[in-house]
């Protein structure tokens, strides 16, 4: 797994050798690249007081504050373009009599989605599978996701971490620069080798925007809706808990569009002596007349710990490692 998925590019630089040390100093001196450079993206979603998404912002419409202090915006766009996108889905023993419809409303998301998306499917009960084919990472072949939802049988128990932390990494192998999951489950878990520590903690390292939909049932003592806010929350998407069926499939298609309407935003983060770090960030927008506009976006994101990459003399003609 990578350091971070936040991380876009990286600019670095060689610290040179001295032109006329001797040889034998030379030997013992390793050569140091250091990372100079580096960009936070944040997919940010802006509706106004009735809920609705706010087009035609610009660059000035924006605040960006990492552990609050005010950040300077060094990427920024709003255009429609692909996401790699996850559908994850709950396909235990407890879905069977709501999975039809669940399935009707992922076909409702992918027809809502930019065509050039590329989607996987996940489908979890007691083991976490792909859906698509072998050989077949990603599509945006309708048909193909069709089947990849409908061939699933739901039974056993829950395995939702796992499922959560294989998407997640599935997601760090599609080519779109923007990611996000749509996760359905009616439960907790009760089956995973992973625990909720482990979720959390790539859900900060991830650039996934996380939609998360619980159909809960007041009679499973499983169900854990304050992990489904809370992955929404820490990576910017939103949580729904509908009162019945019916309402899913609208709350997919308000997924879609939501991913499709999402600013993209950057700034390059100031490192001190703290690697590793959890940092904070808060995002305001506002209309040109100063009007205050409802912002979703990540809270917080793991700064990872980029020590320097020496490279020993003695490998100076193998491939270098971090």
């Amino acid at each position: 797994m990578p350091a971070s998925l936040f991380i876009l590019g990286l600019a670095m630089a060689a610290q040179a050798l001295p032109a006329q040390a001797p040889a034998a100093q030379e030997s013992e001196q390793p050569l140091k690249i250091s990372v100079t450079a580096e960009l936070v993206l944040l997919d940010v979603s802006v509706r106004d007081k009735d809920g609705l998404h706010v087009a035609n912002l610009g660059k000035h419409n924006f605040g960006i504050y990492e552990n609050g202090v005010l950040q300077k915006i060094a990427h920024f766009a709003s255009d429609d373009v692909p996401v790699t996108v996850g559908l994850v889905i709950d396909t235990s023993g407890s879905m069977r009599p709501k999975y039809s419809v669940v399935v009707t409303a992922a076909l409702s998301f992918i027809h809502a989605s930019n065509r050039n998306d590329e989607m996987f499917v996940v489908n979890f009960g007691d083991q976490v599978r792909s859906g698509l084919p072998a050989g077949v990472p990603f599509t945006a072949d309708i048909d193909r996701l069709r089947t990849a939802l409908s061939m699933a049988i739901p039974a056993g128990r829950t395995a939702l971490y796992d499922a959560i932390l294989f998407s997640l990494n599935h997601l760090g192998e599609g080519k779109c620069k923007r990611k996000a999951l749509m996760l359905v489950s009616d439960g907790g878990d009760n089956f995973s080798a992973h625990n909720p520590k482990d979720v959390i903690r790539m859900v900060g390292e991830s650039r996934a925007t996380i939609y998360t939909i619980g159909i809960l049932d007041p009679d499973d003592l499983d169900q854990n809706p304050g992990l489904l806010r809370r992955l929404s929350q820490i990576s910017g998407g939103e949580s729904f808990f509908p009162e019945g069926l019916s309402a899913v499939g609208s709350i997919c298609g308000r997924i879609a569009a939501d991913i499709r309407t999402r600013y993209t935003i950057g700034y390059v983060p100031v490192r001190s002596g703290e690697q590793g770090a959890v940092r904070k960030i808060r995002v305001t927008a506002s209309t040109s007349d100063g009007h205050k506009l409802a912002v979703h976006t990540r809270t917080r994101y793991f700064l990872p710990d980029l020590r320097p990459l020496v490279v020993q003399p003695d490998s100076a003609n193998r491939k270098p490692g971090l």
